[in-house]
């Protein structure tokens, strides 16, 4: 596990567009160049911890947090998230990527993080569960994608 860097952007997109073209868990809807992952890679990691995990060379899941909204009341809570490429899952990558983000949200004096998923995703909740999360909103039918309404719920943990 280390540090993203932009140079990790081409990789990480690969990794994305799997989930923008065959899930809903992400709402977008058209996949993303690297250029584009680039910019968004450096624009967070300005702010907000963002980690990939490397698997002898290879980018195969990341983790990271980026501002929950824009007002500045808003500047000591994260939303956080966390994609694992589908040939790793199950291995406890996202495990170790999301204690090692909650740790650097903590050293760095957040306060509050929010995981928003997509539902249904019984891997998701669980995983923020695991890490004291708690459920605190559920909209039905905020998205559309993939031809059918897809719920979001909101879990918080105040670091």
């Amino acid at each position: 596990m280390r540090p993203c860097t932009t140079a990790d952007a081409a990789a990480i997109a690969a990794i994305y567009n799997s989930y923008v073209r065959d899930t809903v868990i992400t709402f977008e809807e058209t996949p993303v160049a690297a250029a584009e992952m680039a910019r968004r890679i450096a624009d967070t990691t300005a702010h907000f911890p963002w980690l990939v995990w490397d698997d002898g060379g290879t980018v195969v899941g990341w983790a990271y947090a980026t501002a929950w909204k824009a007002r500045s009341a808003y500047r000591f809570s994260v939303e956080t998230t966390v994609y694992i490429a589908a040939s790793h899952q199950g291995r406890g990558i996202g495990s170790a990527l999301y204690g090692a983000l909650i740790a650097e949200l903590k050293e760095q004096r957040f306060h509050s993080a929010v995981g928003g998923i997509a539902l249904p995703n019984p891997a998701s909740v669980a995983l923020h569960e695991k890490f004291g999360f708690k459920k605190i909103a559920h909209f039905a039918e905020v998205g559309r994608k993939l031809d059918r309404w897809v719920d979001v719920a909101y879990w918080q943990l105040i670091l």
